[in-house]
């Protein structure tokens, strides 16, 4: 937890857009400049753990610096040409940071939060990562004359599938993830191209419990997410509890 702090003093609040594991990495750098480089570029390309461990490995900072401009291109397309094969987790974030939205009210409504992601399409698709679109806003289906509406769907052109993404203000339910997985099997078998990869569903809430991922279909579909967000960035306090939840996380996959 000090290194953490050592290493981010500086006021820069980009590590809140990777995960522990991102930032257990790039903590071990010890230059300054080469640190910050890996930090943003882990960003930009939203590259997985195992990406940002092969750059560093194999000396990706240091060949971009000493190789000629008519070949860097070359360089930054290496891990293309390693790993051609995108996954669907290294698209997902959890959590997402919506503090350009600036909302203070906590009395808002879902309806609330999705307009204003709307009026702020440019940074929530940056904060959504690489490769997103926005195509519809309530898309309404209909099912044997019930209709019903997904808040918000997007299409991945580097995973070449839909996005669907449900709004919670409350703690994640099992209701929520039935619904989110009704809304992603009616999407396959009905919208989707033949060319389509399978659809992705992410439920954004304000929080979530782990019992509740771990015996749900969340646990078996790879394609289903639930995911925090966050409408400001974390006091020292809240930071610091939540590192050490992630590490703990990380730890016990490791079985250490």
């Amino acid at each position: 937890m000090k290194k953490f702090y050592l290493t981010y003093n500086s006021g820069s609040t980009l590590w809140n857009q990777l995960s522990w594991s991102h930032n257990r990495l790039i903590m071990n750098i010890e230059d300054e400049t080469k640190r910050n480089f890996y930090l943003e570029e882990s960003i930009k390309s939203n590259w997985s753990v195992k990406q940002l461990e092969r750059q560093i490995n194999s000396f990706y900072y240091e060949r971009l610096l000493s190789t000629s401009d008519s070949t860097k291109e070359e360089v930054k397309n290496e891990i293309n040409t390693l790993e051609k094969k995108e996954k669907v987790q290294d698209f997902i974030k959890d959590p997402y940071v919506l503090e350009f939205l600036d909302i203070k009210d906590r009395r808002f409504l879902e309806k609330d939060l999705e307009s204003n992601l709307l009026e702020h399409i440019s940074e929530f698709l940056l904060e959504l990562g690489r490769g997103f679109s926005f195509v519809a806003r309530q898309r309404r289906i209909d099912v044997d004359g019930d209709n019903f509406y997904i808040d918000l769907v997007f299409y991945n052109y580097v995973l070449k599938c839909f996005v669907l993404i449900d709004l919670k203000l409350d703690k994640l339910t099992h209701q929520d993830i039935g619904q989110m997985d009704f809304y992603v099997r009616y999407f396959d078998n009905e919208i989707k191209d033949e060319q389509d990869n399978p659809t992705i569903g992410i439920t954004l809430c304000s929080d979530k419990k782990d019992t509740i991922v771990k015996y749900s279909v969340l646990n078996d579909n790879k394609n289903l997410f639930a995911s925090k967000y966050q409408l400001y960035l974390p006091t020292e306090k809240e930071l610091a509890l939540e590192i050490e939840k992630q590490k703990a996380e990380f730890n016990e996959k490791e079985g250490n």
